[in-house]
C-alpha cells in the first residue's frame, strides 16, 4: 500500500537485539533501518526512537504502542493509543502505573496525531487530556480471519484438544489475559449462580488465556467448593488454531469486561459463530455493534439472567450467531492498513523532503 503512494516504511531494528522484526527483508516501499539505540529500552522510550527516526531522514516516526516520549524539533509522531486503561483502572504497581501514565500522557500531548481503536477511546482521550477532536483518528483493528471464521471444527481435533485441556463437559468459554479488568472472579460467581438455579445444567467454565497479574482473586474464587457442578478450567495460553477450535466448540462465549477498548476476544468469538454476550461498559456494544445481549458487568445476578437466555432461548442464539458473523465482517487487517497509512500521510504531509518515509 505505502509504496502506491510513494511512501516508504522503514521499521526501525537492532541486530544486537533479539527481535522477530530482525527477519524483515527490502520490499518496494519497504526498507528495515538498523537503529543501535534500541539496544537500551529505556532510551529508546526517552527519545531514543525519535533521535533514530531523524537519522533515519523520516518525515513521521509511528509509534504503534503509545509508549513513545516525542522529542520537540526532530520528527513529527503518530501513536497509536489503544486505551487510557493506566488512567481509569490501574492494576499494576504504583511505580509501574505512573510510569505507564506518563507515557501515556506524553504521548497523548505532543504526538502530531493519535489513532486509537474506538469512538470510547476518542472520548476518554479526550475528556482526561483535553485534546482537539481533529488529533485523533479511529482506526478498527482487524483479527485472523484464517483461524477465527464460522468453518465447523473438525470433531476429532476439537475431542483431542478437549482430552489434553481435560475439559469434560460442554461449556462456557472466556479468552484473553487473566488480569483485573476482566472481571473474572465475578463471571465465575455469576456462572455459580447460573447453575444453582437450573439444577439440570452442567457446565465447564472455560477461562483461556495466560495469566497476567493479580491472579488471587480469581484463583481464590475458582477453589471455593461450589458443590458438585461448577468446575473452572485455565487451559493457559493455546495457539491461535487450538484458541480458535475451541471457540468453535463453545456453547456461550462471555465478556464480563470492565474497560475495554476495542475487545478482539469478543471479536474473535462472534467471528467464530460462537453465541456472545457483553458487559455493557466502554467500547464493547460499539465494537460488537449492539447486536449482542448486554449486563451489569457488576451484578451476578444480571450477568447469571443473561448467560441464562443465551443458553436456553434458541432464537436468541442464532440471533446472536448470525448478528455477530454479520457485524464482524467490517474489520479487517487491510483497512486498519489502509486507514492507518492514511494518517501517516496526512501527518507528514508538511515535510520539506520530497519522497515520504515512516
Amino acid at each position: 500500500m505505502a509504496a502506491q503512494h510513494s511512501v516508504n516504511i522503514s521499521p526501525l531494528i537492532c541486530s544486537a537485539v533479539d527481535n522477530d522484526a530482525n527477519a524483515y527483508q527490502d520490499a518496494s516501499g519497504f526498507h528495515p533501518h538498523q537503529a543501535r539505540l534500541l539496544r537500551f529500552s529505556r532510551l529508546w522510550r526517552f527519545g531514543g526512537s525519535s533521535v533514530s527516526a531523524f537519522a533515519a531522514q523520516s518525515d513521521v516516526l509511528f509509534c504503534p504502542s503509545g509508549t513513545v516520549f516525542p522529542v520537540k524539533g526532530l520528527v513529527p509522531v503518530v501513536a497509536t493509543i489503544h486505551d487510557v486503561t493506566p488512567v481509569v483502572m490501574p492494576s499494576h504497581s504504583k511505580k509501574i502505573s505512573a510510569m505507564l501514565r506518563l507515557q501515556l500522557r506524553s504521548s497523548a500531548k505532543y504526538s502530531r496525531a493519535l489513532i486509537t481503536d474506538s469512538q470510547c477511546s476518542k472520548q476518554d482521550l479526550i475528556n482526561i487530556y483535553g485534546l482537539p477532536e481533529s488529533k485523533i483518528s479511529v482506526v478498527h483493528l482487524g483479527y485472523d480471519k484464517a483461524n477465527f471464521n464460522s468453518e465447523p471444527p473438525e470433531a476429532e481435533r476439537h475431542q483431542e484438544l478437549r482430552e489434553r485441556l481435560v475439559i469434560r463437559k460442554p461449556y462456557i468459554i472466556h479468552h484473553g489475559m487473566i488480569q483485573p479488568r476482566k472481571n473474572l472472579a465475578r463471571l465465575i460467581k455469576a456462572y455459580r449462580v447460573l447453575l444453582d438455579r437450573n439444577s439440570s445444567l452442567d457446565l465447564d467454565l472455560v477461562l483461556a488465556g495466560p495469566m497476567g497479574w493479580q491472579l488471587d482473586d480469581v484463583l481464590s474464587t475458582a477453589k471455593e467448593t461450589p458443590g458438585v457442578k461448577g468446575r473452572v478450567v485455565f487451559p493457559g495460553a493455546l495457539s491461535d488454531s487450538d484458541l480458535a477450535l475451541l471457540l468453535k466448540g463453545a456453547f456461550l462465549s462471555v465478556i464480563p469486561s470492565l474497560y475495554e477498548g476495542f475487545c478482539l476476544p469478543m471479536v474473535e468469538s462472534m467471528a467464530c459463530g460462537v453465541p456472545t454476550i457483553a458487559a455493557n461498559t466502554s467500547c464493547l456494544p460499539e465494537i460488537s455493534g449492539n447486536v449482542l445481549r448486554y449486563f451489569d458487568p457488576l451484578s451476578l445476578e444480571d450477568m447469571a439472567d443473561k448467560m441464562e437466555s443465551a443458553i436456553f432461548d434458541a432464537s436468541l442464539r442464532q440471533q446472536l450467531q448470525a448478528c455477530g458473523l454479520e457485524r464482524v465482517r467490517i474489520f479487517s487487517w487491510e483497512r486498519c492498513a489502509r486507514e492507518t497509512l492514511a494518517v501517516l500521510i496526512a501527518a507528514g504531509k508538511h515535510s520539506t523532503r520530497q519522497q515520504g518515509r515512516a
